[in-house]
């Protein structure tokens, strides 16, 4: 008896987390059973871009700091992962001038994924500490600053990237269901995170940072934690990407795809787990749904000129009004729970503060 209550009690407390996991899960067996192999390309995509947006969510949403570094750690982590995972022979083909150290390395590939978001997070580290002094405006344009830096390197740095061109020979190794299980693992990580004391000390010095530091909440660490746990989430996620595409250019972590993730969050709520995993759901399919309808006006000569660029046009029209009618997003703050009342008529600021 006891041990049913327990069980009970335990689901209520993290109800959350059931009812995020439990459909993504029912959609993704869906998929594996019924779905096309075009069908089960695009929930891949979604559950990797939902890491992607989770790790933007756990730094971002917490402490009320846009950041668009995000897809610069993800372009790191994919490029880290992709040396430490690709053979040999695929390496003297796509990277001629790659450092001898590294020509005979390969692991296996959850282990080539792990180091490339290791080496993510410690980029974050090095790069983000002096940043987290920041605030508001600084902390926006440093943090762009700091993409441009990334991206440059990854453009620059031909030995490792094979510069501007595409790099070639990667493995096809993230499957649906390796995407499915990250995804639902970053879910519970966001979830903790925004739970745990760190995560609290963090909202607490978004909301009124001198408040907090009055307290004893040391900012610029909390902070950086975040930071760096959201560059970790980030770089895993590209490196699930790189290993899923298999050929890509520097170009691809770059200002459309930083756009792309910012959208998926703004829209459904910086502030809160719930608001990641609605915003990227909707998002996503949307943009497949818009794409679907490009291909099929071009392919139908219905119209005498190409209709182009309706995918981006749509998506910027859509965030313009959620940003209107809904300043936080969907959710909001908000987590979705049982037993209470969702979707509260409440208004944000940029940062998510409740006014």
């Amino acid at each position: 008896m006891k041990t049913n209550q327990s069980i009970s009690t335990f689901i209520k407390d993290h109800s959350t987390l059931f009812i995020l996991i439990v459909p993504l899960l029912a959609a993704a067996i869906v998929t594996q059973f019924a779905g096309g192999l075009v069908f089960q390309r695009v929930i891949t995509t979604l559950f990797i871009n939902l890491i992607l947006v989770l790790g933007l969510q756990v730094f971002m949403g917490n402490s009320g700091i846009l950041s668009f570094s995000h897809i610069g750690f993800m372009g790191i982590g994919a490029y880290a992962s992709v040396l430490f995972s690709m053979s040999p022979q695929a390496k003297m083909a796509a990277l001629p001038e790659l450092y001898p150290i590294l020509q005979n390395v390969q692991l296996p590939f959850v282990m080539a994924l792990l180091i490339g978001a290791l080496i993510a997070a410690l980029v974050g580290a090095v790069l983000g500490y002096p940043l987290m002094r920041l605030s508001d405006a600084a902390a926006v344009i440093t943090m762009f600053g700091m993409l441009v830096i990334i991206h440059v390197v990854l453009v620059h740095w031909s030995e490792v990237t094979n510069g501007p061109r595409t790099l070639f020979g990667v493995d096809h190794l993230t499957t649906l269901w390796t995407a499915v299980i990250f995804g639902i693992l970053a879910i519970v990580l966001a979830y903790w995170f925004r739970e745990s004391s760190l995560g609290l000390k963090l909202r607490a010095s978004r909301d009124d940072r001198y408040a907090a530091g009055s307290i004893g909440i040391n900012i610029v660490i909390v902070r950086w934690m975040g930071f760096i746990l959201s560059a970790f989430i980030a770089g895993f996620a590209g490196g699930l990407w790189a290993h899923f595409i298999t050929s890509f250019s520097p170009s691809a972590f770059y200002l459309a795809e930083t756009f792309t993730i910012l959208a998926m969050l703004v829209v459904g709520g910086t502030g809160s787990v719930t608001g990641a995993v609605v915003g990227t759901v909707a998002v996503t399919l949307a943009r497949e749904g818009l794409r679907a309808l490009e291909n099929g006006i071009n392919s139908s000569g219905a119209v005498s000129i190409e209709v182009f660029g309706l995918t981006e046009v749509a998506l910027s029209v859509f965030l313009i009004l959620v940003l209107i009618l809904r300043p936080g997003g969907i959710f909001g703050s908000h987590e979705i729970q049982w037993g209470k009342k969702q979707m509260l008529p409440v208004e944000e600021n940029g940062n998510g503060i409740e006014q």
